[in-house]
């Protein structure tokens, strides 16, 4: 029956999160698009910037799905960066400017970038990859106007592409809604980072989910406290020109600056690791605004205490969980309204810290127990793996098949996160499998650190867990057994920043003989029993 009936130019477009800006562009033209300090922009030249982008790139020759990386904090040209480059049909690689030069040239290696456009924060370090790498390399001045050899600078490069060849130009959309948009590298928690690649489609979708998961509205206020290189912002980038919302930029902040700026700027929205809680609470005196913002949260989950902190300061908290695989946010403590009537907060805080339940466009969410893929009892106790099914999962791992097999086994994506069910179907996070700890956001591997602490000729052994933190939430501690009576902390974190970004480096050392099983494998949770009696912090 209607056999013939296929889709056709009429009544199929490739999804796509760029349709987000043409559409606000003929309808909100002269809307404040993004603010950065005395600087701003309306929607219509923000559209304009992305297009000569996209023209700029193909003037230099590059092709489609070939790889353009950046190296940039939470700046306008990153906003334009999430436009410009997959309508060039490239691919963004957002660098996590937070990685040290080895995982940084892995990575433009590995992606065989064509481009590295950076800002001026990171010019000691690009200059130093530029000896090893041979890579078309573009500044993006901010405070200073640098001017180095065989370094193109941004505006000037945008410069060369004339108002006639922008108009000329028709709005690009991908041939394949399956067509890999961006690259984003993880951690490399469990060895060299991997390179996630997400696809319009999924973009697109992503960008649905946020307005309606979080009920957002038109016109939202969104102050970047979220690092735009994680995850894409979570979709965000997308998803606030989707709402002809207005993006507030920031490079550098503190708690009291992020209070500043809600007030200024009359923020309606932000997102954040467990950390911007924190800045929140001890800063919430510098608030002036009366109205409620709202704060989406991930990472290491909230201590219900915090939670009852922060909402007690005029924020509402949206809790969210997911993994760059998943583009950000997959899963969501749904706030259910008879909830409201529990007159505890920490009762409510206790719940809003589970992790929930599945996004619109994530189909399943499960808690299998991985060796006969069968769902654990819904008691709050049974633990098992979580697993996901659905549209907005990862294309797969770049150049990486041994992985792909791995995360895509048995029909379902792997996780690799433990949790439990409870009766009414929220899940909630009680482990990582593979000993991740989570500080401010960022993935660290307990395996990564242990790796190079067993590098120093005094080390005999070493063991690293999460410790928690009243500021990261987690961050390393190490446990190390000495080969050489003259070993010390300060030896061991000397050793540790020749190869460590800073975020990775051990917070403690504790030297003692390590528990073992009798196969002599390390008792992990034996180490954070020594922790919790120590200082109370696990």
């Amino acid at each position: 029956m209607n056999s013939q009936l296929n889709k056709n130019k009429s009544n199929f477009v490739p999804l796509t999160p760029l349709s987000f800006l043409y559409r606000t562009k003929n309808i909100f033209p002269k809307q404040i698009a993004w603010i950065y300090g005395k600087r701003k922009a309306t929607y219509f030249e923000l559209y304009e910037r992305c297009k000569m982008l996209a023209l700029a790139l193909k003037k230099i020759k590059i092709k489609s799905e070939e790889v353009v990386s950046v190296l940039l904090p939470n700046v306008p040209e990153m906003i334009e960066m999430h436009f410009g480059v997959p309508m060039s049909g490239a691919i963004l690689n957002s660098l996590n400017t937070r990685l040290e030069k080895r995982s940084i040239e892995f990575i433009l290696k590995h992606s065989k970038s064509k481009v590295l456009i950076f800002h001026e924060d990171y010019k000691d370090l690009v200059m130093s990859l530029s000896k090893k790498i041979k890579i078309k390399l573009i500044i993006v001045n901010d405070i200073k106007n640098h001017k180095l050899n065989n370094i193109d600078n941004y505006e000037n490069f945008l410069s060369r592409i004339s108002l006639s060849q922008i108009n000329a130009q028709s709005d690009y959309y991908p041939k394949d809604e399956w067509d890999a948009i961006t690259l984003n590298y993880t951690s490399g928690t469990t060895g060299e980072p991997k390179g996630v690649l997400y696809h319009h489609r999924g973009a697109h979708l992503m960008c649905l989910n946020n307005q309606m998961v979080w009920k957002m509205g038109y016109h939202p206020i969104y102050l970047w406290t979220l690092p735009m290189f994680h995850c894409n912002g979570w979709c965000f980038p997308w998803t606030i020109v989707a709402l002809a919302g207005t993006q507030v930029c920031t490079n550098k902040f503190d708690g009291k600056e992020i209070m500043k700026s809600i007030d200024k700027n009359r923020v309606s929205h932000l997102c954040g690791a467990p950390i911007i809680l924190q800045m929140i609470i001890e800063n919430k005196k510098y608030k002036k605004n009366k109205a409620i913002i709202n704060v989406m949260t991930a990472a290491s989950p909230p201590p219900p205490s915090v939670l009852e902190e922060v909402e007690k300061s005029g924020f509402a908290v949206t809790h969210v969980y997911g993994l760059t695989e998943s583009y950000g946010p997959a899963v969501i403590c749904e706030w259910k309204p008879e909830w409201n009537s529990i007159k505890s907060s920490g009762k409510r805080a206790i719940l809003k810290s589970r992790q929930g339940v599945n996004y619109p466009s994530l189909d399943f969410l499960e808690v299998f127990n991985p060796k006969n893929m069968k769902p654990v009892k819904r008691d709050g106790k049974s633990l098992g793996e979580v697993f996901f099914k659905g549209n907005i999962i990862m294309k797969g791992y770049f150049n990486n098949e041994p992985a792909n097999k791995a995360a895509f086994k048995r029909g379902w994506f792997h996780t690799g996160d433990l949790a439990v069910r409870h009766e009414d179907g929220y899940v909630e996070l009680k482990d990582r499998s593979k000993d991740i700890i989570i500080s401010g956001g960022e993935n660290i591997s307990s395996i990564e650190i242990e790796k190079v602490i067993m590098r120093h000729p005094y080390v005999k052994d070493c063991a690293v867990i999460g410790m928690k933190d009243k500021k990261w939430g987690e961050v390393p501690c190490a446990f190390v057994e000495k080969s050489n009576s003259l070993l010390t902390s300060d030896l061991i974190l000397n050793f540790c920043r020749k190869y460590l970004a800073g975020f990775k480096m051990p917070k403690r050392i504790i030297f003692q003989g390590l528990p073992r099983t009798s196969t002599g494998k390390i008792q992990k949770y034996n180490l954070r029993d020594i922790i919790t009696k120590i200082n109370g912090k696990v």
